[in-house]
This record gives C-alpha cells, structure tokens and sequence, in this order.
C-alpha cells in the first residue's frame, strides 16, 4: 500500500482503521476505494446564499469524474461560503474566518490533495490562504464569470452598470422601471461579475500565480468547457500528489511577483492588493506595499475591460483569454515559474496565446494605456501607505488639493450627503472615517462614495475621494483607499476636519493633510478610540486581532503555517 498523507487513517489496523474506514462506507464507497490511492478533497464553495457560486456543486462533478479517471478517491467536502452580494456587513469580515475553515477541514482529514472550488470575491484568496497554511498539493478550479448583461442593445457589466445607473436614478435620467429592467438584465447566468471586479481579478491571479490550468480564468461560468477544464483539473490533481507538487513549490517569490505584474496588466481590482498580501503572508513570502508600486505600477495597461474599459470577461475570453496576456507581458515576467501543470508558464502557452481581437486585448508595445498598475501613496494621511487605481480614475484629479468635507461614519454619509445645505463643490475632497478592518469592522466596499445630488445634478461625475475602506473592483473614480493605519486605531485619518486642506500628487505618490504637526498632536491628544462594536464571537476576536490593510488584513495569529502533520486520532 502507497503511503500517502491519507493511509494515516484509511491504512491502519485494529479499531482505529475499522472506525475511518467503516463510516465512509455508510456512503456506499466499496473496499477497493481505502487501497492506498490519492484521497483529493474537494473544497466546495457552493451556497445558494452566494449567487457567484451556486453552480459549484454542478462543477464538483466533474471534478470527481477526473479524480476517479486518474485512479484517485474524491470526497467533496463544505467550508463556510461568502457571497459579496449579501453577505452582511461586509464579506471581507470573514474572509480570515473562511481561511480558517479552509485550513482545519484540510488539515484534519484524511486529504492527500486538494481542490478549491471558488469565484466570488473572497471565497478565492480564503481558500488558498488556508490551503496555503498546510502545504498540501491544490489546485485551483475558478467558477467563471457569468455571460455579458444584455440591455436595450447594449453589453453592461456586472458591478459597473449598478453604480452608474444609481447616478441615473438619482439625477432622474431613468425611471425607477428602468432601472429594475436593468436588474434582470444585468445576471442572466452562473457565474460571478462579468466585469473586471474583483472576483475576475481573483481568478486572473490564480491563472498568473500558477494555480490553475491554463484558461480557467476567463472560461464563462456556463460554457461547457468549464466542465472540461474541472474534469482535467480532476486528473491533474492526482498527477500532482504523486508528484509531491505541493503548493509551496509553485507559490514562489516569483510567482507573486508574476501576479502584481499581471494584475497591472488586466486593470485588477484594488482588493487584489490585500488578498495576496495575507496569501504570501501565509506561505511565507514577504510583500509589501512598495513592492505593488515597483513592479506594478509602470506595467502597460493591455485589457480593455470595465470599469477600466469598454469589454467584459465573456469577450476576454473569445479574444484568447490569460495566455495571451502572459504571451504579450512575456518580456516582464518569469516565464520559467512552475505552475500546477508540473510546466513553466512558457511551456503551457507554447502552442497558444494567439490573441483574436485586438480591441479587447492590445498588444506590450500598442497598450490601451501606458501604465496601468495601481498606485501606492505615503504621507502624513497614510503612513503606512493607501491605493489608488488610476486606470480607473479621472487624470486630471491625480494631481489635486481641496477642501476637506469629513463624514465620521457611513451613517453620517448616508444622512448627510444628499443634504442641500452641504458645504461641498466639486473642488472638495470627500473624506470617510471609520470603515477600516477595525473601526467598520471589516473594511467594506463604501469607498467609492457616491457623490453629493446637487453635484450629479450639475453633471459632475468624479471627485477625489479618501477613506480607510475599498471599492469594489468593478467601481471606478479618483478614489483613494486602504488609508493605514485606519482611523478607528488612531491613523491621521482620524483627525482631519472639515476645512482642512488635502493634497493628492499621484505622479509623486503622496497623500498629505496639510495641516502642522503642531495642531495635529493637539487634536491627537484629544482623540478617543472608538469602542469595539462587540466583546463576544468571532467578530470580537477579529477587532482585536486584524491587522491593518498593508499587512493584508489577516488576524495576526494565522500568519505563516502549521503544516499538515496530526498526531493524535480522534478516539
């Protein structure tokens, strides 16, 4: 008998093997199936809760079919599931949770191998940082994205089309029919955004990072080559743990910066920044945030996708989808990284990257913008650093000082912003406290605020923006986020008034609060920390454990790994 991982409990002798053997077969599995072969977990992201995700359990299928036709053994197992769309207050509360659901039910089961089974936004980076914290072979099989909204003649992008139809509303250019005619146009598929939000994003980086067969990423939701690419990820699975290809082996130094150069290149959602900071924090990489500026920010922008363009991920993919863009962006990246295929990057692209429509996707040397990367900022408003997506911004506000007009909380934004008698013009800058890891909690996607009636009304249609939240990928705008540290632990943030003067200098990577230090330490002083929203559960143990946004967010004691060994038997 083969000794992998899973003979520990499926090998033994005497009461102890009777016992993990006998209850698995309750499950009809016949004796033959506890010889020694690769037992590969399926981690399923499924839930109805999370509408990007509920096709999965279809998918796992075909997972089993290639893991059976490959001579391995698949049990399909649940882990807490995160739908963006619903999830209250914010997703990204439990990202860290996931991850730890993720890293147990691996860990602690007889899994030789793993699948993770993902597509909306946080159920990718939660599983492959648990994943990531015990080592074991895994790969990747991306849920897809769903088919192109279809409206009145029109392609609209999930995400995208909400924000700016809610401008419409508000402005009365469309009747609220309209608008709800535009909701069931928007999701006509399985699948996740369709746009270059973040769980696109989150699928193009594990394509980049090498954790997916080639094309999984931009593969739709509901084409039947999804099922294909599944089946032989199935396959390839076993292949890889008799390999001992593990995920260390493939997650590389290299491999990350492979990701931040690609996400440049495709116009990646912000968030991409936070999840694969806390996944090398996991397997032991060291990012920062100067790094996303040095090999990011300068990369040539070649994806012609909303928010940043005109395309959806439908279109990516009949235009020839990730290979091409790692074929034109070859000259930046190491090509020679491992991926789950045992191959380099180079050698699974070989025979294709051909590209089949140059509008959706241009070429290195005729890019759709020159730099397309995300951009880090310091200064005395973000010591630590903030972000901001310029491709996705108005150029002629990445250089900008204004008056400050703060909102407190998001509360205080939704009371006050629609108010007549606000104080604001378009020259102003929108500030909102109190919506990082700790102070919302959970850093939601508030960011890109929407802007003040009477301004839409004007035709004004951006303005700079700074908060210590996110965006959602598919939303756009001068909008400077992630501020660390985040106003609820004391950052600078916390101590801008309304009237202060703030000066944005993207080319130059600042973000300052011209106000002296002098009176900066006076309103320090004063400062009071706003109290935790909880003491009891997981959300307490998430305030007082989360660290800040250029650390990834992750809770402080998960960073790094435990491993797959387990000693003890469970009687």
């Amino acid at each position: 008998m083969s000794q992998f991982r899973s003979a520990d409990w499926f090998g033994k002798t005497g009461k102890m093997g009777f016992l993990y053997r006998s209850w698995m077969k309750n499950q009809g599995m016949p004796t033959d199936l506890f010889d020694g072969r690769p037992v590969i977990g399926i981690c399923n992201t499924w839930s109805e809760l999370t509408p990007c995700n509920a096709h999965l359990r279809d998918l796992a299928e075909s997972v089993k079919r290639g893991v059976y036709e490959a001579g391995g053994f698949p049990v399909e197992f649940p882990i807490m599931s995160l739908g963006e769309t619903l999830l209250k207050p914010t997703a990204m509360l439990f990202r860290n949770l996931a991850s730890m659901d993720a890293e147990e039910s691996i860990r602690g089961n007889p899994i030789d191998g793993v699948v993770l089974l993902t597509g909306c936004d946080k159920t990718t980076p939660s599983t492959l940082m648990g994943a990531a914290s015990v080592g074991l072979p895994t790969i990747v099989v991306p849920g897809g994205p769903m088919l192109n909204g279809k409206y009145r003649g029109a392609d609209i992008g999930s995400g995208t089309i909400v924000w700016q139809l809610t401008d419409d509303l508000k402005t009365g250019k469309i009747t609220n029919d309209e608008y709800l005619a535009a909701e069931s146009c928007m999701s006509r598929s399985a699948g996740h955004c369709m746009t270059m939000g973040t769980a696109s994003t989150m699928a193009c980086m594990v394509e980049s990072l090498g954790m997916c067969l080639s094309q999984a990423a931009a593969t739709p939701a509901v084409d039947s080559r999804k099922k294909v690419l599944a089946q032989l990820s199935g396959r390839r699975i076993v292949e890889m743990v008799k390999e001992g290809l593990t995920i260390s082996k493939i997650l590389t130094r290299a491999a990350f910066e492979n990701a931040i150069k690609v996400n440049a290149a495709i116009g990646g959602s912000t968030n991409f920044i936070i999840h694969l900071t806390a996944i090398a924090g996991r397997i032991g990489v060291d990012l920062s945030l100067d790094d996303f500026d040095r090999l990011g920010s300068k990369i040539p922008l070649l994806l012609n996708l909303m928010p940043s363009g005109k395309y959806l991920m439908e279109d990516f993919y009949y235009a020839g989808g990730m290979p091409v863009i790692l074929k034109e962006l070859s000259s930046e990246l190491d090509m020679d990284a491992i991926t789950v295929t045992g191959k380099s990057h180079a050698e699974n692209i070989k025979d294709d990257g051909i590209c089949y429509n140059n509008e959706v996707i241009a070429g290195y040397h005729s890019p759709i913008i020159p730099e397309g990367g995300i951009a880090v900022l310091k200064g005395n408003l973000a010591v630590n650093g903030a972000v901001i997506k310029p491709s996705a911004a108005t150029p002629s506000l990445m250089q900008h000082t204004g008056r400050a007009v703060v909102f407190e909380t998001i509360e205080d934004y939704h009371a006050r912003v629609d108010e007549p008698g606000l104080d604001i013009d378009e020259t102003c800058v929108m500030v909102l406290k109190n919506v990082g890891p700790v102070g919302y909690p959970g850093m939601p996607e508030v960011g890109n605020m929407v802007l003040p009636k009477k301004l839409l009304d004007k035709g004004i249609t951006d303005m700079v923006r700074i908060s210590d939240g996110r965006m959602s990928g598919t939303a756009y705008g001068t909008v400077v986020l992630h501020v660390s540290p985040e106003s609820a632990v004391g950052g600078n943030l916390a101590l801008v008034e309304n009237g202060d003067l703030i000066r944005l200098d993207v080319p130059a990577r600042r973000i300052d609060l011209l106000v002296d230090e002098a009176e900066l330490e006076k309103r320090r002083q004063l400062w009071k920390q706003p109290a935790y929203h909880t003491d009891r559960g997981y959300v307490s143990m998430y305030q007082r454990h989360v660290q800040q946004a250029d650390k990834g967010a992750d809770l402080d004691f998960l960073v790094g790994n435990s491993g797959s060994v387990v000693t003890r038997d469970s009687h």
